[in-house]
């Protein structure tokens, strides 16, 4: 039975806060964003406050279920990164209670917001774009001298610049009024003066009447009116009243009222299944009656009948001759005539052709995109989980809070979000990929990451430790690090030396031995590096019991036996055999060239270090054994003075009783 504790609790408030800031943080983002598509019609048209309230309001509503993914993804991410900061995420660990478990209240609460996401989508959003758009109508019809600033001179208007001093936004008067009109060349212009004026639109809006009060009209005349003189004449007038019509679009028409209601966006997704089947009825009827027009036009003849067409089909077939010579034959005058028919038939057949095929694509792309709106209304839900999975996860592997991380690795996942989506979008809205493909791609690619990064959080993974990349990194590239031993300021047990001198003297016998059996200076053979298993166990053994001697005098009071044992570098015990040490990954990197190229030249080089690293070992042996000589009363020097030392005999078989036992 699911009961609710305090920790769902406790975890739910983090949340609950952090979304809330963030939800109208990214709100305002992309309230931003979409806002600078429409400044235009926003900037000097006068709008009143109500209104402008309105716009903002409908924008909102419309973006809100674009915004709670990412508010999800932020919030999720920075509330886990806290518990993970400040070590709450360790403790709930440690009492026993899983990630998953701790994800439990979230889990649910992200299925909610996917459900009121789909809700916005569905019943708020469509009816908000509709409302949006019809104000953004209502706007596009507001009084044309609102577009006029005061004392700019204003060049929105086909042919004429136009300067007002001053507008009265309240009656709608212009004064201090100054006109350039420029309908051809420099002779055609005039210059208009009026104390004041009014602009109205006609009512088909696509012209502007403007009355004038008060003023002067200065023109120059046609000047090829009066061809044959030097000078351009010049006409003056006074006027106590005066009308003129420019011509001015600004963007209206009557069809843009039942483009809203025939948005996908402004559509519930029932209102979408149900007019998908009318539109596809539609379009098929479109479809045959293109084909039907089709046929007819293939098999009309209008200047040649039936019994005519039968008796050339004859006459060729008893004179032996192809329409070709036939043509020959004629006259020019009739041979122009039969081309220029030709010529008139293909290109009206082109043109039929283009016109049908235009309106055919319209009439698809319409159908596509309530496919689109209709899948996008799940797909946008479904991101709120998702990104939860991604958030949640993250924050629990990264455990860094605040907005400095967490920022970056949302803005980041979201941009990748945003390139699927759209790219999916647009491509299944051109028809270059089938809808659900293209609605679904962004989906199908972070639902395995959201996967992935569950499991890692789940087990403790180190996928974000910087070091282990670090790491990886300076192995395939076959860097390394130096050591650092320092002297202990608590010494439990110091070193044995005389077991140390004894396996410095073995390790360099084998070092010795080792390189006369095998030469590191030959190149080896590709078959055996890349299909041939092969460790060279040898070397793992020298720098195994190496290792334990460098542990053991780790522990001297001596800084000279501390500064050489800094000398002894870190060797790589495999890499000069083969690339991997799994044998389908050589496999692998020696079948595809470059690569195989890469890591054989690498080895190569491990082959070279080796043998530069056990010159090195030596020597520095030879260092050690003479520092160590002092503490080690007797010490053996070479391998023949083992055998006058039982007692040291003695310590090998009790230091190799104790690694039995260990």
């Amino acid at each position: 039975m699911f009961r609710i504790k305090k920790l769902d609790i406790f975890i739910a408030k983090q949340f609950g806060l952090l979304f809330v800031g963030t939800f109208f943080i990214c709100q305002f983002v992309l309230m931003m964003q979409f806002l600078w598509r429409y400044v235009d019609e926003l900037i000097g048209k006068g709008l009143s406050l109500e209104v402008m309230a309105q716009f903002f309001w409908y924008m909102g509503l419309m973006l809100m279920p674009q915004a709670f993914p990412l508010a999800i993804l932020l919030s999720s991410l920075i509330a886990f990164g806290n518990l993970g900061e400040s070590s709450e995420l360790t403790a709930i660990k440690a009492a026993g209670i899983s990630l998953m478990q701790a994800f439990r209240s979230l889990i649910i609460i992200s299925v909610l917001m996917a459900g009121i996401s789909f809700y916005f989508q569905n019943v708020v959003g469509p009816r908000a774009n509709q409302d949006f758009y019809r104000l953004l109508l209502g706007m596009k019809q507001k009084s044309p001298e609102l577009e006029i600033p005061e004392g700019v001179f204003y060049d929105g208007i086909p042919g004429s610049n136009i300067y007002v001093q001053k507008k009265d936004l309240n009656t709608g008067m212009l004064y201090g009024i100054m006109i350039y009109r420029m309908t051809g060349s420099y002779e055609d212009q005039a210059i208009i003066l009026a104390d004041s004026g009014m602009m109205q639109s006609t009512a088909e809006k696509k012209h502007l009447l403007l009355t004038l009060y008060n003023g002067v009209w200065n023109e120059n005349m046609r000047s090829q009116d009066l061809a044959g003189t030097a000078d351009v004449p010049y006409r003056r007038e006074t006027f106590v009243t005066k009308r003129i019509v420019l011509d001015f679009d600004n963007n209206f028409s009557m069809a843009d009222i039942n483009d809203i209601a025939g948005d996908a966006r402004a559509k519930s997704l029932g209102k979408i299944m149900h007019d998908k089947d009318s539109l596809q009825e539609f379009n098929d009827s479109v479809g045959r009656s293109y084909y039907i027009d089709g046929k007819r036009f293939y098999f009309r003849t209008n200047e040649v009948s039936a019994s005519d067409s039968v008796k050339i089909s004859k006459l060729v077939a008893e004179n032996n001759e192809s329409l070709d010579s036939m043509f020959t034959k004629l006259n020019d005058g009739k041979k122009k005539s039969v081309l220029q028919t030709a010529l008139n038939s293909a290109q009206s057949c082109a043109t039929d052709l283009e016109m049908k095929g235009a309106y055919a694509n319209s009439l698809h792309r319409y159908f596509r995109t309530h496919q689109i709106q209709a899948i996008l209304k799940f797909t946008l839900a479904l991101t709120c989980i998702i990104f939860f999975f991604i958030g949640a996860p993250l924050g629990a592997i990264i455990r860094k809070g605040g907005l400095g991380v967490p920022v970056i690795i949302s803005v980041l996942v979201f941009i990748v979000y945003y390139i699927l989506d759209s790219t999916g979008q647009k491509m299944a809205r051109d028809d270059q990929w089938t809808v659900w493909y293209g609605m679904t791609i962004s989906t199908v690619v972070l639902a395995p990451i959201a996967c992935f990064f569950t499991y890692k959080a789940n087990n403790d993974s180190v996928v974000f430790n910087i070091d282990m990349y670090k790491q990886v990194f300076m192995r395939i590239l076959g860097l390394r690090t130096h050591r650092h031993i320092y002297r202990k300021e608590v010494i439990i047990e110091d070193p044995i030396y005389a077991l140390d001198s004894y396996h410095l003297l073995q390790i360099s016998e084998q070092i010795k031995q080792y390189s006369e059996e095998h030469k590191l200076l030959h190149l080896p053979n590709p078959i055996h590096v890349f299909f041939r298993p092969g460790d060279d166990q040898t070397i793992e053994k020298i720098v195994g019991q190496l290792e334990d001697v460098i542990d053991d005098l780790a522990n001297t009071k001596d800084a000279q036996i501390l500064g050489y044992l800094n000398h002894y570098p870190v060797v790589a015990t495999h890499a000069h055999t083969r690339p991997f040490r799994r044998k389908w990954l050589n496999i692998i990197s020696g079948l595809i060239l470059p690569l195989g190229i890469f890591f054989y030249c690498r080895m190569c080089r491990f082959r070279l270090r080796l043998r530069k690293d056990l010159n090195r070992i030596l020597e520095t042996n030879q260092w050690v054994l003479e520092r160590v000589a002092v503490y080690a009363a007797p010490a053996p020097k070479t391998m023949e003075d083992l055998e006058n030392m039982p007692f040291i005999a003695e310590l090998v078989r009790d230091s190799e009783t104790r690694k039995h036992k260990d």
